[in-house]
């Protein structure tokens, strides 16, 4: 394609892009289109197009800017299956032509007009993210480094390749690069960073370090070059500009958790940097230093845990300094916003503080108490609000972390000036003393362990007052379903004990009612902390004692669910507030069920009005929304563990909405939550299930092939092969063919797994599980009467689970799963084992490990499986 050809097309193309911003929408939508059909028609000539504009100074920045973003849509999206789609677009084209993009590109950086050249710098990112793993764009980074180190370079083009070398480090893996670019890259960087460097160019490179940090692993780990980086990060830290300096807080926060091990030789000099910034700088900086101490704590509560011998240098950096480090958090936490509790998600220097103080209190333990009660007793009863609020939220911030004895004599002293305080005049220290008794329940008050600061004679008191603060502001209200919630979770599984509290249920249920009625509710997150507290008080009640109580509430939470369907919609906001209601209160129906189904006593009444309740979640179902599909499919599974064999009645009118539900793509939970759901009513009907079950499996099938359903669906829907064989044994017979096949892929699947990449690890132990417990049930459900069914799978299933097992990153159950199916396979192949096990050492060591192991359920599972093998063998003599 001649140069001519492309300059007339980047003429057109100007117009277009200019077009596409129109406020005309008649205009826009007939440029997107132009955009779009050259796009599909020449996509080379398009993106080299694109390239132009971006690179033309004589161009206006709307038109550059909009270029930039298409060039970037056209390399990369979120969705995985469509950037892989666009990487095999760009990597199509001959080098050549990539050649000359990739060109106009780096030519931008120097730009006169910084934003193309910003613009640039992230496209650069985008194809190295494709080309530099595929070894396809070696002279990248020295191209780069060439525009840092050639004398009289503009500032704004350092700026903008250091930018784009910031952006290439963020893109690609730390295994892309050799040692030698790494040690240029962060040599260009740092070099950016120092003091003689305009500051547009130091933030640029500030930011672009703390996104090479990952990289520097060698470096870090050499004295010399590790003092020099640790250097010129401090100095930049004391920049004149703050936004600078706040990047440097950022790296630093970075190398605290990415250099724990080797930071001994700074600490001193990072205490007094952070001191500094903490006490006098801009709260933007004060939140970074603060994040560093935070870091240092997360680093040390894990070496807690993983404390074994001196494989790993604890520092205990926190505890040395302890006396320094809480009297600067107790500081900040005298510096509250007047609106901070009514804003969600605000974030400001007393919040930090106290988390940070909370962070030290579970590392140090013991050893913070003497440093922040003197505060919280000189602070707690003084007149300005903010000493009051502050000393409430320093006692909360240290209740986890200290031991039991150390805190227990405290608490109790303390619960009944934190009761008198929930009247204090200030809206801001109600709200933190609400917090502070929630974190005291949940925390110091479990009478299934034999401890509680509630005691039978502080009950009373407790309760009065938790049930008057509820009716205060919304943000109080709140956090008092906090704590309530909390003080009735201490009581689950005490059943001596959980006594106490059955007299106050129906106070406590209805307030929680009223205040998820209240009429500022709505707008709050109020209303859904009112019932979610509603379903922990009747989850954790004493059923023996409290089931006339909830078999009452039923028919006022029926009566609620109805009253939704009735609404007028008129506009989707509505339409929002109906299904949001609908949710929590489908909620409250599950966990209703799920508690008077658990015992013989109470069931019977479950059956009595399950015709009601049914009909009730149909039409739910009818007024179509996601998040109630959700919350009404799990009360259908709870429906279908109460009701058993019965529940059949219902599947002919359930079944399009399961059917709806299996087929929802986009809303990938609700499609998930109905995959269970097939499984809680195979368990329910058994055989009863057959003449639902070829369009189910149908449906099941065709969701796994998908590749456009998210993959965390894909093990519920083997683990849900197992439900359905179990429920219709000899029956599955005729699946075997379709579901044997998506099995074994799936295991293909687990082999190749990227055991550095923690999410795909725990993601492949998902898969593996369910795999397993699909072949558990199918086996099972063909032992009585066509095991030989199972016979060809058998090998692929042996050769499976020894990859399995010689798998380090497999948790305990997968282990689980493994040895189970192991035990299915000799119980339902018999006399076959024999011939099947002779090439299996592997079987018996694996069992061997199992019988060994701590985890009771994984021994007990394998002591099963060693004597259906052993029974197997001795049939066949």
């Amino acid at each position: 394609m001649s140069w001519s050809i492309l300059e007339k097309m980047a003429v057109e193309i100007t117009e277009f892009l200019l077009s596409a911003q129109s406020a005309d929408a008649k205009v826009r939508t007939e440029a997107e289109g132009r955009l779009r059909q050259f796009q599909e028609q020449n996509l080379p000539g398009f993106l080299l197009s694109l390239s132009l504009e971006l690179s033309n100074d004589g161009k206006p920045m709307e038109s550059r800017r909009l270029a930039g973003i298409v060039l970037k849509n056209s390399l990369d999206a979120k969705d995985s299956t469509t950037k892989d789609l666009l990487v095999q677009h760009w990597v199509s084209n001959d080098v050549s032509f990539r050649s000359q993009v990739k060109g106009l590109l780096l030519n931008t950086l120097g730009s006169s007009v910084s934003e193309a050249g910003h613009t640039a710098a992230q496209v650069i990112a985008k194809i190295a993210s494709i080309e530099i793993p595929r070894k396809e764009w070696p002279e990248l980074v020295g191209s780069l480094l060439g525009n840092m180190t050639q004398q009289d370079k503009p500032a704004s083009l350092k700026q903008a390749t250091l930018e784009a070398l910031g952006y290439v480090c963020e893109e690609i893996s730390h295994n892309d690069l050799v040692q030698d670019e790494v040690n240029s890259v962060l040599t260009a960087v740092v070099q950016g960073m120092n003091v003689t460097e305009q500051s547009s160019v130091r933030l640029a490179a500030a930011t672009a370090l703390y996104n090479a940090l990952d990289f520097a692993q060698t470096n870090f780990e050499n004295e010399m070059e590790r003092n020099y980086i640790m250097k010129i990060v401090c100095e930049t830290a004391m920049a004149k500009e703050a936004d600078i300096r706040q990047a440097a807080f950022e790296c630093l926060v970075s190398i605290a958790s990415t250099y724990y091990d080797v930071l001994e030789p700074y600490m001193q000099t990072l205490f007094e940097l952070t001191a500094n910034a903490v006490k006098g700088d801009e709260e933007g900086v004060a939140l970074q230093a603060i994040e560093f101490w935070s870091s240092i704590c997360d680093e040390e509560i894990e070496l807690q845990d993983f404390e074994s011998g001196d494989s790993y240098p604890h520092s205990r950096f926190i505890e040395k300094a302890l006396s320094l480090l809480v009297p600067m958090l107790l500081e900040t936490l005298l510096k509250q916003d007047e609106d901070q509790d009514q804003e969600d998600g605000i974030w400001n220097l007393a919040m930090a503080g106290g988390t940070c103080l909370g962070l030290v209190a579970k590392t140090v333990g013991d050893a913070v108490v003497p440093l922040v009660m003197p505060f919280v007793q000189d602070n707690i009863s003084k007149p300005d609000w903010r000493s009051r609020e502050a000393a409430t939220y320093a006692f909360g911030s240290i209740l986890d972390g200290p031991s039991v004895e150390k805190l227990s004599p405290m608490v109790i002293s303390a619960l009944d000036f934190l009761l008198n305080a929930m009247r204090d005049q200030n809206s801001h220290v109600k709200d933190t003393t609400a917090w502070t008794l929630s974190r005291i329940f949940e925390l110091l008050h479990s009478p299934a362990t034999g401890f509680s600061v509630i005691s039978p004679a502080n009950l009373q008191r407790v309760m009065v007052v938790l049930l008057d603060s509820i009716k205060d502001s919304p943000h109080v209200a709140e956090k008092v379903c906090g704590a309530i919630y909390f003080l009735a979770q201490g009581y689950e599984g005490f059943e001596a004990g959980s006594s106490v509290l059955t007299p106050y249920l129906p106070d406590i249920i209805t307030s929680l009612i009223a205040t998820a009625e209240r009429a500022d509710a709505s707008d709050t997150k109020l209303r859904s902390a009112a019932y979610e507290t509603l379903n922990e008080v009747v989850r954790c009640s004493n059923l023996v004692e409290s089931s006339q109580i909830i078999i009452q509430l039923l028919p006022v939470i029926m009566n609620k669910l109805g009253q939704t369907i009735e609404l007028q919609i008129l506009s989707s906001d509505d339409r929002e507030k109906q299904g949001d209601l609908q949710a929590l209160l489908c909620g409250v129906m599950q966990v209703i069920i799920q508690k008077l189904s658990s015992t013989d006593e109470t069931k019977p009444f479950i059956f009595q009005v399950a015709d009601q309740i049914m009909m009730l979640f149909l039409k739910v179902f009818a007024c179509r929304s996601s998040t109630v599909h959700e919350e009404a499919m799990l009360a259908i599974g709870a429906l279908a563990y109460a009701t058993g064999p019965e529940f059949v009645k219902y599947m002919q009118e359930f079944y399009k909405y399961l059917e709806m539900g299996l087929q929802n793509f986009e809303e990938y939970q609700v499609c998930s939550i109905s995959v269970g759901v097939v499984g809680d009513i195979c368990r329910a009907l058994d055989d009863k299930m057959l003449p639902f079950c070829d369009n189910i499996m149908s449906l099941l099938l065709k969701d796994l092939s998908s590749g456009d359903l998210h993959r965390s669906v894909k093990p519920p829907i083997f683990a849900c092969f197992g439900d359905v064989a179990l429920a219709i044994g000899e029956h599955f017979e005729k699946y075997v063919s379709y579901a044997m096949p998506m099995m074994q892929g799936a295991a293909e699947i687990c082999a190749q797994i990227d055991s550095n990449d923690e999410e795909m690890v725990e993601y492949g132990n998902q898969l593996k599980r369910s795999i397993f417990e699909a072949y558990s049930g199918i086996l099972q459900g063909f032992k009585s009467s066509k095991a030989e069914i199972m016979l060809p799978h058998a090998p692929h299933l042996l050769k499976f689970i020894e990859v399995v097992v010689k798998d380090d990153n497999k948790d305990e159950s997968v282990a689980r799963a493994a040895v189970a199916v192991l035990g299915d396979l000799a119980d339902a192949l018999g006399s076959h084992v024999k011939t099947l096990f002779k090439d299996m050492a592997f079987c018996s060591k694996f069992l061997g490990e199992c019988l060994q192991s701590e985890d009771e359920q994984l021994k007990e599972t394998a002591t099963w499986t060693q004597g259906m093998i052993g029974r197997a063998f001795s049939v066949c003599g």
